[in-house]
């Protein structure tokens, strides 16, 4: 009763601050939106020095990122739970263009106090991350979503997330998505930028869809990558932990005490299922953009499965 209670303050609090908050400023690097903070002090995020043994999981967002960082951890960790409960996802594995309210670039200095090996996080395009990460030959691991359900799910983030901008109505943010006018930029820019560029670097490209439907394969993939070599009961293990229901628990995973968050409207871990666009698409909606896609598509091998 008493966790409860002191949970239930915790959110009145964080709604209150929340509604105090107001939305942030944008601008533009190379021709993709983001914080105006972060384009204010870009020189800081290219300067960026990586390291030989840095390892980087890059997402469009709302793609998995929280998830893959999660199984990353408990991979590194060898399955071990309290470990990868030490501290919340953001301050285990900074986010490199991460703004918080009491410091320019908290993702930045967190990253660069954090003794190595270091686990690292962006949702920059490929063309926007830090040359130092191709100069070490840093391992990266990307998650991709198919765009439907990556694009609801960003919808209702942006409608709980301050630090990004108001969505406006669904009609309003699908055709803003159409226009690739979005923070972070075009989902389909993104998902193509970094599949090409896996024919010449180490990166292990995923796919959402493939966690959900074979977590234990597509985690064995991920261990194998990151050159370990865990017992199958562990595998198991990591498994359960990384489970939707289990993650959505988890205090280290669930942002909820983020005061930028706006858990009453959309919490941060929504449904995580596949398909669930289906209830947010019009039957025109879902044409045009069957249509956006086939014209968008039409130069990568790249595919992605949008049922479940």
């Amino acid at each position: 009763m008493v966790e409860e209670m002191a949970n239930d303050k915790v959110e009145k609090t964080s709604e209150l601050q929340w509604g105090l908050l107001c939305r942030g400023e944008f601008s533009q690097v190379n021709g993709i939106i983001l914080q105006k903070k972060v384009c204010d002090c870009w020189d800081k995020i290219w300067n960026f020095q990586a390291k030989p043994d840095d390892l980087l999981i890059a997402s469009y967002p709302k793609a998995g990122t929280t998830w893959t960082q999660e199984i990353v951890d408990l991979i590194q960790n060898d399955g071990d739970i309290e470990k990868s409960r030490r501290a919340p996802i953001q301050l285990r594995q900074p986010f490199l263009e991460c703004i918080k309210m009491t410091k320019i670039f908290a993702g930045i200095d967190e990253a660069n106090m954090m003794p190595s090996p270091r686990t690292l996080k962006t949702h920059l395009p490929v063309q926007l991350l830090p040359p130092s990460f191709w100069e070490e030959n840093c391992k990266i691991i990307y998650v991709a979503r198919n765009p439907k359900d990556n694009l609801v799910s960003y919808y209702h983030f942006q409608r709980m997330n301050k630090l990004l901008p108001d969505p406006g109505s669904w009609d309003e943010y699908f055709e803003t998505v159409l226009a690739g006018n979005v923070v972070w930029g075009s989902w389909f820019d993104h998902v193509k930028g970094w599949w090409k560029k896996k024919d010449s670097h180490p990166i292990l490209y995923i796919f959402y869809e493939d966690i959900m439907k074979d977590p234990k394969c597509e985690i064995r993939k991920i261990m194998e990558f990151l050159g370990k070599n865990l017992k199958e009961d562990v595998l198991d293990k990591i498994v359960y932990n990384t489970s939707f229901d289990i993650m959505k628990k988890n205090p280290m995973t669930n942002y909820l005490n983020e005061i930028t968050m706006n858990h009453n409207l959309s919490p941060f871990l929504r449904k995580g299922i596949i398909g669930d666009w289906k209830k947010q698409f019009t039957e025109a909606q879902n044409k045009q953009f069957n249509e956006c896609y086939e014209k968008n598509m039409a130069d990568t091998s790249l595919s992605f499965c949008m049922e479940p």
